[in-house]
This record gives structure tokens, C-alpha cells and sequence, in this order.
């Protein structure tokens, strides 16, 4: 089971909605969608923060408020030699009624900017395939709903991971086990006047045993990281609430992800992970309701598509 809308309205084109309260699987109403075709249901969660996932394998991207999921839609990424790239970004730029600068100046409605080289998100043809130079087109009217619910400096997910484990062994990382025989990292960079503020999005590394902190899209703190157990696939949460009992990640599911799997992370999950005392006091300072954190096995240092993760910066 995947994607809880209820009630869930599908709008493009008007056909029987599923019933209220009944979870949509995978391998339902949502893989059977049609180009074009997208579910928006923003009822269920009317206010918080709003994360976005885009899954290249699947097609796919899914829209979250306040850690519930509100909508998913048909999309269509970069062909063949203009792939999109996947990694972590922020909405840099919105503009309704934007022209290209590259392609002649081809029409982008509703355009949200994610790196200033030119991809973003907007409303374009949905072919059924990857047919874009590097955008993620959407269906015209749900990219005019999506443009509503978001703001600058909201976190887009793109990943070409299309499933997820069953379970997170090293996601909870922003916790330090005294009592647990190992010795934590002590090597940190922590500069966060490069960008005063904004959303959160933190990314952890198993391949390169390192976490990144963004704000706005830029990188404002990096650390190295000991993993009880290795990471094994992407995997993306958000901050629900910070209380005496520390952060509450709930995990978001992702394309292939049972609706069962969801969760918030427990303290057992939190203490797999083991970052310099410094660093984790200065990054749970810092931490507000709506910060992400994606967890994945691959480097950060790597560009292209694929499984590999590229943090691309505002400034770059």
C-alpha cells in the first residue's frame, strides 16, 4: 500500500475518485494514472510544511504537507543526453508565466527554478516518457495547484530509486550513544551565516560517511558520520516536532514503499547513527518543524543521474 489520499479528488481527467479513507496502493490508482492525469488532495493536511519527491523511475512526483501525503502526478523528465538530475535542491525562483532562456524562448507556466542552470519545474507536454532537456514537466492544472502550496526555499527530492527497505537502519543520525562502546566522529564544518535562513534539508551519505546540512540550498555545515549498519537505498523523512523528547521524523514513502513501512524513526533508530558532540548541538539548534532528511547509500560528490546524489548549491 503507498499513498493515503482521502478523500482523494482526481482531476485530470474527472473520473471516479476512490472512497474516502481507502488507502491507494501502488499498484492501483496510482501506477495506473495516465499521462496527465494527477491526484491533489490538500484537504487532508491543510497547513505545514510541504515537501516534494520526484521519482524518475516511476515517473512520478509526490507532494507532502506536514509529512502527509496531499497529491501525486504524471510527470516527464529529461530525455536521453538531458537527464535530470537527481539529488537535493530548494525552490530558488516562481514565476507564472516564465519564457526559456535556453530553448528559444519556449513557454514554462508556472515555473519553479531549482538550480540556476536551468532546471525547474513547470507545466509542459506529458508524452508517457522522459522527453524534457532536464525539467520535470507536470500536467498544466497541477502545476498551478502545486504553485499555490509552495514557497521559496521549499525542499525537492528528485531520485531515480523507484524502492525503499523495509526498514531505516541507519536513519536517525541527529542522535549520540554515550553508553554504546563506540566513539563518535570529531570532524565538523559549521558556518551557518552563509545562510541566515530558510528550510532545512539534511543529507546523509553511507558511501561517503558524511552528513550535509542545507539551508536555502546552500550548504551551511558538513560532518563526518559513524553508521552502526550500512545504508542500503534512498530514503527521505521530515521533521514533524522537536519536544522534551527530542526530534519526531516521520518517514516519507517513497514510490514501491508498503503504506505499513511509514513511521516516525524510534529512539533505537536515532542511536545508529553517531556524529562529533559539537556538530549535533549546533545542528539541533538549528532544526525547525519542516526540515528533510534524506538518507542515501551513494556519494555526494558524484552529478549525473542515476542512484548517485548531487547537492546543488544556490550559488552555483
Amino acid at each position: 500500500m503507498f499513498l493515503s489520499l482521502a478523500p482523494v479528488l482526481l482531476l485530470a481527467p474527472m473520473i471516479a475518485a476512490p472512497q474516502a479513507s481507502v488507502p491507494v496502493a501502488i499498484d492501483g490508482p496510482i501506477e495506473k494514472l495516465k499521462p496527465g492525469e494527477y491526484l491533489w488532495a490538500p484537504q487532508i493536511a491543510p497547513d505545514g510544511p510541504v515537501t516534494m519527491i520526484v521519482s524518475l523511475k516511476a515517473q512520478r512526483a509526490f507532494v507532502y504537507r506536514n509529512g502527509v501525503p496531499i497529491g501525486v502526478s504524471t510527470i516527464s523528465s529529461g530525455m536521453r543526453g538531458h537527464e535530470t538530475p537527481t539529488g537535493v535542491f530548494t525552490i530558488l525562483q516562481k514565476d507564472v508565466d516564465h519564457t526559456s532562456n535556453l530553448y528559444s524562448g519556449a513557454s514554462m507556466p508556472f515555473m519553479q527554478r531549482l538550480t540556476w542552470d536551468g532546471i525547474a519545474l513547470h507545466a509542459g507536454a506529458l508524452p508517457g516518457y522522459p522527453a524534457s532537456h532536464g525539467c520535470v514537466r507536470l500536467p498544466l492544472a497541477f502545476a498551478k495547484l502545486l504553485f499555490t502550496v509552495t514557497k521559496l526555499g521549499l525542499t525537492v527530492v528528485i531520485t531515480n530509486d523507484s524502492l525503499v527497505p523495509e526498514v531505516a537502519p541507519a536513519a536517525g543520525m541527529l542522535d549520540h550513544a554515550l553508553d554504546d562502546g563506540h566513539t563518535a566522529p570529531t570532524t565538523y564544518r559549521w558556518t551557518p551565516e552563509l545562510s541566515a535562513e530558510g528550510p532545512l534539508s539534511i543529507v546523509v551519505s553511507g558511501r561517503d560517511r558524511r552528513l550535509v546540512v542545507l539551508r536555502n540550498g546552500v550548504e551551511i555545515g558538513s560532518a563526518a558520520i559513524r553508521l552502526d549498519e550500512p545504508i542500503t537505498q534512498t530514503e527521505a523523512f521530515t521533521l514533524r516536532a522537536i519536544d522534551a523528547g527530542g526530534p519526531h521524523w516521520l518517514r516519507l514513502p517513497l514510490p514501491g514503499q508498503r503504506l505499513s513501512d511509514a513511521g516516525e524513526l524510534s529512539a533505537a533508530d536515532r542511536a545508529r547513527g553517531h556524529l562529533p558532540d559539537g556538530f549535533r548541538v549546533q545542528l539541533e539548534t538549528a532544526l525547525r518543524p519542516g526540515a528533510t532528511l534524506l538518507v542515501t547509500r551513494d556519494s555526494l560528490a558524484s552529478s549525473g543521474t542515476g542512484s548517485r546524489i548531487s547537492v546543488l548549491q544556490a550559488d552555483r
